[in-house]
């Protein structure tokens, strides 16, 4: 397979060389380029051969000197080269199958690409791959991966996937082993599915990997729209606090055989049970935040970290915060620690029911347009409303029923600041703004 180049960077090595945008990229050396892996592999030599079909359909070699690692400077259609790759499960917990009709296109899209989750850290279920494509991430050395395993045991992962070939596939994550790629593995808990003794098994099973890095249990999300899907009770007080006590136990037995814990729960169930979320040092290098693992502790240790350089705001702040309902109080005890210090600032946090989804969805990143216009209107919002940057699409631009936030300022009369959903970002804009 080849892919068709659209355009040439000027001045680039490529450039130099003679290459055209409409020109086909055949080979590099003796290897086929099939998609922005291979390309991004094999681009990195200083010294190169690239083979190119002409727009006039005649074959050219061309020998192209560069820096290592500098880019040949071809751009593609698209920023995989090829069509990303959809899922092939229908697992009784996804939340895309719980969506409401008329979202925007994309976010009905599944994914399920080994390609993604090396260039952004997405988490493949190992159901989409092909030998060829377990082959290239062994002889490329990509890693780390990160799998959606579920379960360890084979029939209880097909089952929960509704896919006959989901148990197999589960000795790939050995292959990867053995050939020395780091792995960090992702574990949507059903209860009565996955939960006790399952989860047990699974953590043990997954601890045993050389190379395992990290296993995060993360609690399943359910919207109001589950008609027709599994009935699916969500997660308690106890049925949490078993999860923690699980991933504690399995977590000694790590530490007295490794020296370093492997497994962890997701903040969600700290909060649910009540328990306190462990401090920062808790969670090593922090491998799974987008899982929400840790993200409360280093939300904290940022922002009391920036609390303690930054200095007093030179004139008064009239401030808003949106925020979910599992990040209030944290986002609330920020503000308060700011205000205690900084007594010219005033900011309210509001929280913000997730009236669209359903009220068990409680995340920040998750908050729509619609919600937060419907209960802000007639607050006391001040001059400028702080809104994380997860709340919207990569542009920056969309929540996730696409209102968009000159609607939202409009409809408020408020401006909008996007901050990054950090501790330090979010003290450094309570003092800028």
């Amino acid at each position: 397979m080849a892919v068709k180049i659209c355009e040439v960077e000027k001045k680039s090595p490529a450039a130099r060389a003679g290459i055209k945008a409409g020109d086909t990229l055949v080979k590099i050396g003796d290897n086929e380029i099939v998609d922005v892996l291979d390309y991004r592999f094999y681009q990195n030599d200083e010294k190169l051969t690239l083979t190119v079909l002409r727009k006039n359909g005649k074959e050219k070699v061309y020998k192209i000197k560069k820096g290592e690692y500098d880019e040949l400077g071809l751009l593609f259609d698209s920023y995989l080269m090829d069509e990303q790759h959809s899922c092939r499960n229908k697992c009784i917990f996804c939340f895309i199958d719980q969506l409401p009709h008329g979202m925007r296109d994309t976010l009905y899209f599944k994914d399920d690409d080994s390609r993604l989750s090396f260039l952004f850290g997405n988490y493949i279920t190992l159901t989409n791959l092909t030998e060829h494509e377990i082959g290239r991430i062994i002889k490329m050395h990509i890693s780390p991966v990160n799998i959606s395993v579920h379960t360890t045991n084979p029939e209880l992962r097909c089952k929960m996937m509704n896919n006959r070939f989901a148990g197999e596939k589960l000795e790939i994550i050995k292959r990867l082993d053995d050939a020395g790629i780091k792995m960090n593995f992702q574990l949507v808990l059903v209860p009565g599915y996955n939960d006790g003794a399952e989860l047990e098994k699974t953590l043990r099973d997954l601890s045993g990997y050389r190379n395992a890095q990290c296993i995060a249990s993360v609690p399943v999300g359910l919207t109001k729209y589950r008609d027709g899907l599994t009935k699916i009770t969500p997660f308690g007080a106890e049925t949490s606090k078993r999860v923690i006590e699980i991933t504690e136990k399995v977590n000694k037995e790590c530490e007295e055989r490794l020296g370093a814990k492997l497994c962890f729960a997701a903040d969600e169930f700290y909060l649910k049970a009540g328990i306190p979320i462990p401090p920062a040092e808790h969670y090593g290098d922090f491998h799974q935040l987008d899982n929400g693992v840790g993200m409360w502790s280093l939300f904290e240790k940022e922002a009391n970290d920036a609390l303690s350089d930054m200095e007093e705001p030179a004139c008064e702040k009239r401030i808003c915060c949106a925020t979910g309902v599992a990040a209030y109080p944290l986002i609330k005890a920020t503000v308060d620690k700011a205000g205690n210090k900084w007594h010219n600032l005033k900011c309210n946090v509001y929280e913000i029911r997730n009236d669209f989804f359903g009220e068990k969805i409680t995340v920040a990143g998750l908050l729509t347009g619609g919600d937060i216009i419907a209960q802000l209107r007639g607050k006391d919002i001040g001059d400028i409303l702080l809104v994380p940057s997860n709340m919207l699409r990569f542009e920056r631009d969309l929540f996730l029923d696409s209102v968009s936030v000159a609607e939202v300022e409009k409809e408020l009369g408020v401006e909008i600041k996007i901050i990054e959903p950090d501790g330090y970002s979010f003290v450094e804009a309570l003092a800028s703004f």
